[in-house]
């Protein structure tokens, strides 16, 4: 009878313990840490401003960061194979350009969207082309093609502005869903959001992505064909790039050589902030997504309460960094526990 009693006390302990682990190890996910984040900073800006939580105004809000949002996506595939892009920013200037110079020519929009997609893809092909095929590190090239392309732009724009577009062009950075307080960008983005989701956690595709970012070379073994993937990872992001630039241009329907300066950091930052390691093989799209949501009303927040612009750089790299090191605690912690648990047994 006594031994029935310890067996059962046993068995209860360790349905306690697996429980417990199980709390640990949900609790302790990035993903579910950045949705605390968010909702406690949710709960701080509504209790501070009433306009904050407003339909209208957390829709209109969205306009300031679907379009980083939608360049957050690629640069996922980017950054999970170890590589980084730092002339997105130059390309999407260099894009806007041909359509600003194309809308003046008297182009429709039809004609717009095609140039704006070919001249990204070709400068993401080209990128890819540079790393894979003589075998340079990403940083290092894209380095070069962010003063080439933004170069291009500038010499051929100048100071100048291209403001002369085809009615019913503000359509795509500027109108909402019909019927609806929805704008355009948003719902485009979600939609990519979650086929991006689909090809990173549901694919071949995307098992390849997290294969090379833990070792490429492994990958290569495996039969990965590590160079193709890279140069995909990079047209395909060129090619949002022309999308953005146009949805860009769209919003404000004005083109300068200036025009996107400084996102390169601010993608890189959502990507990086979503739980993506910036050494490749591990993040997900739905943090990327939780980033995403977090700077973008961080900054509306912030905003509404007349924070000034150094501020809220100080309270987005302090979060950067958070990004960086918590996994990176977390996971110590959870090996460490692992440890413990397995020298009591």
């Amino acid at each position: 009878m006594a031994e029935k009693q310890n067996l059962m006390a046993k068995s209860r302990l360790i349905d306690e313990l697996s429980v417990k682990n199980r709390l640990i190890e949900f609790f302790t996910k990035w993903e579910v840490i950045l949705v605390i984040i968010f909702t406690l900073m949710f709960l701080f800006f509504t209790s501070r401003t009433p306009y904050f939580l407003d339909r209208f105004n957390l829709m209109n809000a969205t306009f300031q960061f679907s379009e980083k949002a939608i360049m957050a996506l690629p640069m996922i595939f980017i950054i999970m194979c170890g590589d980084i892009d730092i002339s997105i920013a130059s390309i999407i200037a260099l894009c806007a350009y041909v359509v600003g110079n194309a809308a003046q020519a008297g182009a429709s929009i039809p004609s717009l969207l095609f140039l704006s997609l070919l001249v990204g893809t070709l400068a993401g092909l080209f990128n890819g082309l540079m790393i894979t095929g003589l075998n340079m590190p990403a940083i290092a090239v894209t380095l070069a093609t962010q003063s080439i392309f933004r170069g291009i732009s500038i010499g051929l724009l100048g100071d100048q502005a291209r403001t002369s577009f085809p009615e019913g062009f503000g359509i795509f950075g500027q109108e909402f869903i019909p019927n609806a307080i929805i704008p355009f960008e948003f719902v485009l983005y979600l939609a990519l959001m979650l086929l991006f989701a689909f090809v990173l956690h549901k694919t071949t595709y995307g098992r390849r992505l997290y294969a090379i970012g833990n070792s490429a070379e492994a990958a290569r073994f495996s039969g990965v064909n590590v160079k193709l993937t890279r140069v995909i990872n990079f047209t395909v992001t060129g090619f949002f790039c022309g999308l953005t630039a146009m949805l860009l241009a769209s919003r404000i329907l004005s083109v300068r050589s200036n025009i996107a300066t400084g996102w390169d950091l601010e993608i890189i930052t959502l990507v990086v902030l979503g739980g993506v390691a910036i050494t490749g093989g591990k993040g997900t799209v739905f943090g990327v997504f939780i980033g995403s949501l977090l700077v973008g009303y961080l900054k509306f927040g912030m905003g509404l309460l007349k924070f000034s612009g150094t501020l809220m750089t100080i309270v987005i790299g302090s979060l950067l960094i958070t990004a960086v090191l918590l996994p990176r605690l977390l996971d110590l912690y959870k090996a460490n526990r692992k440890l413990r648990l397995q020298s009591q047994r």
